[in-house]
């Protein structure tokens, strides 16, 4: 790219701040201007197109992809791919935000040797709720500065947040980190009772730590089995624990209006492995009527993962209720195995 192709007073100004140490840089193209984070702060250079602004665009990010990557064209199409993917290599990382390209700030966002202070140059470059939930990802940025601000970001645009699977991916990647506290988890607890969706990140990590539901009595013969390791004893006793019954609760919500596919095939596999302990064990005969029924459910819903809706998912686009209505023959025994461990079912 030849500065001459660009008006003289930017490639003038281009010029300068290149020479110089940056640390990102960012295009508004709607007001055609660049700005550059450099260690002594932010720059400002306002651009003067000489052709229809996306082409001007596209020539100052060509010198951009030059200064920085030693590529002319920019910033390479077979690198979008490679760094998309999360490839990107830690040398290259930091080269990837000097480009004005937000393709390439998602790239560093995804790579698994990002730092807390690229997410800090990242994040100024594109502070978007989609690279919140890339950098969250990494324990680098999860136990750095950068988390809580992360964070912080998705917990409050979550209401603006319209995809329902999107705004399940952001509770999830906060919970994941750790980064919820207190007064927010008690929030998004009461709110997902409008929006089941919500629920699917507590489940995840956190099935022993949920808001208190109503605690099921444990049985003397119950409580025996348990002190003795009994895996089937220790599982039902779990279930019945404040916890569990508030584990159990929400997960039939959630089966009762998943909004979407990635719903059904995350909670499938929610549920299975909670119950995980018990996959490979034989089902063992018990002589109270009411725990063998508990048993037989618990047994059933160890055997569960996103495999049992792929059958049903991979033949329809459907969300919503049209979703919902293929999915109640899959549906509607796991919801009965449920209530028998909450207690409520006839």
């Amino acid at each position: 790219m030849k500065t001459a192709d660009l008006a003289p007073e930017d490639a003038l100004r281009l010029n300068v701040l290149l020479a110089g140490p940056i640390d990102a840089i960012r295009i508004d193209e709607g007001a055609m201007i660049l700005y550059a984070l450099t260690p002594k702060g932010e720059a400002k250079i306002s651009l003067h197109p000489n052709c229809r602004p996306d082409l001007y665009v596209m020539r100052v990010r060509e010198l951009l992809g030059g200064h920085a990557l030693d590529s002319p064209g920019g910033y390479p199409v077979h690198l979008r791919r490679w760094t998309r993917m999360g490839h990107a290599g830690p040398k290259n990382l930091a080269a990837l935000l000097k480009l004005g390209e937000p393709e390439a700030v998602t790239a560093v966002a995804l790579a698994p040797t990002l730092s807390d202070e690229l997410a800090r140059r990242a994040w100024w470059a594109l502070p978007t709720m989609e690279v919140a939930r890339y950098m969250l990802g990494h324990a680098a940025v999860r136990e750095g500065a950068m988390g809580p601000i992360l964070a912080a970001f998705l917990i409050e645009h979550l209401p603006f947040e319209e995809d329902p699977v999107l705004a399940m991916n952001s509770i999830r990647a906060v919970i994941g980190a750790g980064l919820l506290d207190a007064a927010a988890s008690a929030q998004l607890w009461a709110k997902a009772r409008r929006r089941p969706h919500y629920f699917i990140g507590f489940l995840e990590h956190r099935p022993d730590a949920l808001p208190a539901g109503a605690e099921l009595p444990i049985p003397a013969q119950l409580q025996a089995r348990a002190a003795t390791g009994d895996p089937w004893a220790l599982q039902l006793a779990r279930c019945r624990s404040p916890s569990g019954q508030s584990f159990l609760a929400a997960a039939e919500l959630v089966l009762d209006k998943p909004p979407a596919h990635e719903t059904v095939y995350l909670l499938l596999d929610i549920l299975g492995n909670y119950f995980a302990p018990l996959r490979e064990l034989a089902i063992p005969v018990d002589p109270s009527a009411q725990l063998g029924r508990e048993i037989e459910a618990m047994a059933a819903l160890a055997r569960v993962s996103n495999e049992a809706a792929i059958p049903i998912l991979t033949r329809t686009s459907a969300i919503g209720p049209l979703m919902r209505r293929h999915l109640e023959p899959l549906f509607a025994p796991l919801i009965g195995h449920i209530r028998v461990l909450r207690g409520v079912a006839p």
